[in-house]
């Protein structure tokens, strides 16, 4: 894709991984820009993080909608006349409907290699615990394009990490959100230099 990627970053919490994002675009390591942000809570720091960094951030909060429908009805129409390139999903907790053209043009971030741990429900600390509680080796995250369903969509990048015998929730999350990290921008910057391409549900990869 020539030039820089425009971006929408929709969120529902602290924003870190909008800041993560803002970071590597500032230091070169990510060939875009961010030109709005949707939140759909109220009163949230992801919203001071987007102004602090000079981006529009338009709230939208999913409790004033009675279904999912017209929830992603409302953002859509500011969509239609904002368009981007890519939306990426950065901790947005609530399903979104895009319209059709924007197929394979939603990204997500999970904390856990889909399609373990994942789905209604499994989102933050839910996923850790569930990790721990299951006594498996590894863990991680996934990066992967976004349908209408929860964390569901062709994989475009994931990543393992041991479970440790003394692990706790916390410390994978912490692992797991350093990985997140690194995955997220890079997954964004191989989409900005247009080297997906998808085959049935596999994401493969042109060479530079």
């Amino acid at each position: 894709m020539m030039g820089k990627l425009k971006l929408a970053v929709f969120f529902s919490g602290g924003g870190s991984t909008l800041q993560n994002l803002i970071e590597h675009i500032h230091s070169g390591s990510l060939n875009a820009e961010i030109l709005w942000t949707l939140s759909s809570r109220t009163g949230i720091a992801g919203i001071e993080r987007a102004e602090e960094a000079g981006v529009p951030a338009i709230i939208v909060p999913r409790k004033d909608f009675d279904s999912h429908q017209s929830f992603s009805e409302k953002i859509n129409d500011h969509l239609a006349d904002h368009p981007v390139d890519l939306i990426v999903l950065a901790g947005f907790m609530s399903l979104y409907h895009y319209p059709p053209e924007y197929n394979r043009r939603v990204v997500n971030i999970h904390p856990a290699l889909i399609p373990a741990f994942c789905g209604l429900g499994m989102y933050g600390h839910h996923v850790h615990d569930a990790v721990i509680e299951s006594g498996v080796k590894v863990t991680g995250s996934t990066v992967h394009f976004a349908d209408n369903e929860y964390d569901r969509g062709p994989i475009i990048l994931q990543e393992a990490i041991p479970v440790l015998d003394d692990d706790t929730p916390e410390t994978v999350a912490e692992r797991v959100q350093e990985l997140e990290r690194k995955l997220y921008p890079a997954a964004i910057q191989l989409i900005s230099e247009d080297r997906l391409w998808i085959d049935g549900n596999r994401v493969k990869f042109k060479s530079p």
